[in-house]
């Protein structure tokens, strides 16, 4: 099962069997004042800041998100996806519940990115998957329905399940279909890590897709945030994780370690080339 993305000049491949593909996450203004600031004046400096930053730093998509109060999605998204394909050539992910926002990113995003994101809930199902259908595109199902986001692993599978057969019905590849097991911090619950775990493995087995995941937010609220993170990341990817959604700075190497020692780096070729980079 493999989805295929593009940016202006660059292909990245997405499957079970291969390297994990990272997913740049900074471009959002959630818990970032000065970036939120400078999208409600209309300036896109830090967006484009941001996304250097991040392929520097070994994204190999980026996610583009202007959600913050005081924003117009539906102006703001498109003129951001403009401005980070101005200065990167890596795919996008364009992150919006917003459908007129969307629609608006997708018509000026080079190459082909991902929608993130559609949901179980009726009106998101209606919204959204049209759009993937139209412009041909992978899009993201997160494992949350009318009912919310559940605190067992059942329902979120049952969510995934619901989307899969959705978007099937619509005409979109089940390899254009990524699932969102959803991470909940550990700081408020003790077995939310275990049960993201458990969807994540159950999806692979009944839907065979590719999965993303917000993983920093297993360690919302808790010191050292890196290092549990990373090690959160390396069993997600042992369990099916293939493209979660990260500060790639923070998180690269544990990645690459995890990929190394599932016998996807031969040679540890790609670990000591990232970082002999990392050290200069």
């Amino acid at each position: 099962m493999q989805t295929r993305v593009a940016g202006v000049g660059r292909e990245v491949v997405i499957g079970l069997d291969l390297p994990t593909v990272l997913i740049g996450e900074r471009i959002n203004p959630t818990g970032k004042k000065r970036l939120a600031e400078s999208l409600r004046a209309g300036d896109l400096s830090v967006v484009r800041e941001e996304a250097l930053a991040q392929v520097a730093a070994g994204a190999d998509i980026l996610d583009v998100n202007v959600g913050a109060t005081g924003v117009d999605e539906a102006e703001m998204l498109p003129r951001a996806v403009e401005a980070v394909a101005s200065v990167v050539d890596v795919p996008l992910c364009l992150d919006s519940r917003n459908a007129k926002a969307l629609a608006a990113a997708l018509a000026v995003c080079p190459g082909r990115p991902i929608i993130n994101s559609v949901t179980g809930e009726e009106s998101s199902l209606d919204e959204i998957l049209p759009l993937a259908k139209q412009y041909g595109v992978p899009v993201i199902g997160l494992c949350l329905d009318d009912a919310g986001i559940s605190q067992e692993a059942g329902p979120r599978v049952e969510a995934a399940l619901k989307i899969a057969e959705r978007a099937a019905a619509a005409g979109i590849p089940r390899e254009d279909l990524i699932i969102d097991a959803l991470t909940l911090t550990l700081g408020a619950k003790q077995r939310a890590g275990v049960i993201t775990l458990d969807v994540v493995r159950q999806v692979k087995a009944a839907l065979g897709v590719n999965q993303t995941q917000g993983a920093s937010n297993i360690s919302h609220g808790l010191p050292n945030r890196p290092v549990l993170t990373g090690a959160y990341l390396a069993m997600a990817i042992e369990a099916g994780l293939t493209c979660p959604c990260v500060d790639v700075a923070q998180v690269r190497l544990a990645v690459l370690s995890a990929d190394m020692v599932l016998g996807r780096d031969e040679y540890a070729m790609r670990f000591i080339a990232a970082f002999r980079e990392m050290s200069k």
